[in-house]
């Protein structure tokens, strides 16, 4: 982990201490790649760690995404207050190695910072189970990307801001017979591939509203099997740089999350994240996802 992260979590590990851990296992989600609880790639209306009403709650997690051309590493942590407010930090360091050389750059690392917070203004996604009643939050994620020898680039050639707001309202909920949880979020964009490419374009850089949806069953009180899909803008898809040179695709995952403990829970998928950028062999970006959560 980061200097950032280790020392937010210096602040926040005495009051982990005096959480409850009132919620069951896997109820809270995992870390989402912005820091968020949710999914691997989308935030849930549930707050993450396991504080109850009145409680205070904690997570930290460090994840990795590798994919054809790719690397994608995410540290961050998560504080909870009375399983209704979420704030979060989420710092990616994406590996773009020498693929981006078609725009000149290679061995190219783009980072970017990611601070967030969610509301829960409505519902109960676990405990109001005789009701379809969902349990519904509002967040916000600022973004600051640091595009390094990219900047340039970014801000003439493409059009593209570093800096950017995405806005998302959730609603979750957990079918306790079948043991299904059912999450749908629409998030209000302009970030290109989800902000490390920048915000906006030249081609327009208004917000857009894009769907989000996670499907998982709760195999055992352990294990939950799922799936995401996650709609993109796609900004700068008529660039200067040629139509379809930055096309950005949807996103999508099947995963397997683990929890052995209210402690640590493990989450292991295989991503789809389409084109990413004019690779040196342009091909779709799939592969492998290993995410691991400390949660109190």
């Amino acid at each position: 982990m980061n200097a950032r992260t280790l020392l937010l979590l210096a602040l926040i590990w005495p009051l982990m201490a005096q959480a409850g851990g009132g919620k069951l296992l896997l109820t809270g989600g995992v870390s989402s790649i912005d820091g968020a609880a949710g999914g691997g790639l989308t935030p849930w209306a549930l707050t993450g760690g396991y504080a109850a009403e009145g409680e205070w709650g904690a997570t930290a997690f460090v994840s990795r995404a590798r994919t054809s051309d790719y690397g994608l590493t995410v540290t961050g942590a998560a504080l909870v207050w009375s399983d209704r407010l979420e704030v979060s930090i989420a710092r990616q360091d994406f590996n773009a190695a020498d693929n981006l050389a078609p725009l000149g750059l290679r061995g190219l690392h783009l980072k970017q910072t990611i601070v967030g917070a969610k509301l829960r203004i409505a519902g109960e996604a676990v405990l109001d189970a005789d009701t379809l009643m969902p349990q519904v939050a509002l967040g916000v994620q600022a973004k600051r990307v640091d595009t390094g020898a990219l900047n340039p680039t970014l801000t003439g050639a493409l059009g593209a801001k570093r800096d950017g707001l995405d806005l998302y309202a959730s609603a979750t909920k957990l079918f306790l017979a079948p043991g299904v949880l059912v999450n749908g979020t629409l998030r209000l964009t302009k970030a290109n591939q989800n902000g490390l490419l920048g915000f906006g374009g030249a081609q327009g850089s208004g917000y857009r509203l894009m769907p989000e949806v996670s499907v998982a069953w709760l195999a055992s009180r352990q294990v939950a099997i799922g799936a995401e899909y996650r709609a993109k803008p796609d900004h700068l898809n008529r660039s200067v740089l040629g139509t379809g040179a930055l096309k950005e695709d949807d996103w999508w995952d099947v995963f397997v999350a683990w929890a052995p403990s209210k402690t640590v829970s493990l989450t292991v998928a295989w991503v789809d994240l389409g084109r990413i950028a004019p690779a040196v062999q342009p091909r779709r970006q799939h592969g492998a996802y290993l995410s691991l959560q400390l949660a109190y």
